[in-house]
């Protein structure tokens, strides 16, 4: 068992939440559609990214702390 590849518990939690951060992604998803045809490369959607990983985070931080050894 010593000789086994550790697992990544936090990518597996990500996994998990992202059901129920669909809001924030349908947002982003929806403002990279809006932006697409943008020429002059000054539109851009980092709030609504980050605004999904930050939902994802904290639904991560309530869980992974246990998990790790």
């Amino acid at each position: 068992m010593a000789d086994e590849e550790p697992v990544d518990q936090k990518r597996y939690l990500e996994d998990s939440c992202k059901p129920k951060c669909v809001k924030p992604l349908l947002e982003y998803q929806a403002c990279v559609k809006r932006i697409q045809g943008d020429e002059t490369g000054q539109k851009h959607c980092t709030g609504q990214y980050f605004d999904y990983w930050a939902c994802i985070d904290k639904c991560v931080a309530t869980k992974l702390f246990s998990k790790l050894k």
